[in-house]
C-alpha cells in the first residue's frame, strides 16, 4: 500500500544532510511551509544552500533559519525588504552568499531542472551585471542570456490538501513555487492543512500529482495557508 504520509514533520526532515540544497516555497508568507523549516532548524543541519523567492521575513520562517546560522547561501529573486533585517545584516557582515536571480528567470530555472532541459536562453538580464561571465547569443535579432536549471536535494512546499499518495491541491496564491518545486527535488516533502482519503480530491483540481510527492504531514485543520 502507498502511504507518503509521515506522523510528524521532524521525520519529514530527519535525513537532511549537512550542505544540502533545498527548495522552499512561498511568495513571502504566503505559502512558506512555516512548520517543516522549523523542523528543519531543531535538526540543525548545516552549510545549506537555499532557493526560494524571498530572503526571509521577520523573525520567522525562512529568516529563522538564516539566523540559526545554517544557510551559507541564498539563491532568490527578491532578498531585501522592510523586514529582511536577518538577512540584510548576514549579507552585509560577509556570513551569507547571495545569487540574485530575475523571478522570471529563477522559476524557468526550476522548471527546466525538473523538466530535464539542459539550458536555455533568455533575455532577461542581459546587459546587466546578472549577465556577467555569461555565454550570450542573438537570436532572431534579440540578444540572449545562457541559463542554468536549478535543482535541489530536498524541497519543502506547503499544500492545502493531500492524499495518501502524494497528490496535492493549493489555495489561491499560496500555490505560488510549490508545483514547479515539488518537480526538481530528489525528494518533495509537502505539508498540508489535512490528509483526506483517496479519491476525496477532485482530479481535476489536483495541481501536483503524487509522483513528484515523496513525503507529507498534515499540521493542523486552521493553520493559515
Amino acid at each position: 500500500m502507498i502511504d507518503k504520509s509521515r506522523p510528524d514533520t521532524q521525520s519529514c526532515v530527519a535525513d537532511i544532510p549537512d550542505g544540502a540544497t533545498l527548495l522552499v516555497g512561498g511568495f513571502g508568507g504566503a505559502g512558506m511551509p512555516h512548520e517543516l523549516i522549523e523542523a528543519v532548524i531543531a535538526r540543525a543541519p548545516k552549510e545549506l544552500t537555499i532557493i526560494s523567492n524571498n530572503a526571509g521575513n521577520g523573525t520567522t520562517g525562512l529568516a529563522a533559519l538564516l539566523a540559526a546560522g545554517l544557510v551559507k547561501k541564498v539563491v532568490c529573486s527578491f532578498p531585501r525588504q522592510a523586514d529582511s533585517f536577518v538577512f540584510d545584516q548576514l549579507y552585509r557582515d560577509g556570513k551569507l552568499e547571495l545569487e540574485l536571480v530575475p523571478q522570471g528567470n529563477l522559476v524557468e530555472r526550476i522548471r527546466a531542472g525538473g523538466a530535464g532541459i539542459g539550458a536555455f536562453f533568455t533575455p532577461t538580464g542581459y546587459g546587466t551585471p546578472i549577465a556577467a561571465g555569461k555565454e550570450t547569443r542573438q537570436i532572431d535579432g534579440r540578444n540572449y542570456v545562457l541559463e542554468y536549471p536549478l535543482k535541489a536535494d530536498f524541497a519543502l512546499i506547503k499544500a492545502h490538501r493531500g492524499d495518501r499518495w502524494g497528490n496535492l491541491t493549493y489555495r489561491k496564491t499560496a500555490r505560488n513555487f510549490g508545483p514547479v518545486m515539488a518537480t526538481a527535488a530528489t525528494v518533495t516533502v509537502a505539508q498540508v492543512e489535512d490528509i483526506v482519503p483517496l479519491g476525496a480530491l477532485d482530479p481535476e483540481n489536483i495541481v501536483t500529482p503524487g509522483v513528484f510527492v515523496d513525503r507529507l504531514v498534515a499540521i493542523g485543520t486552521g493553520a493559515a495557508q
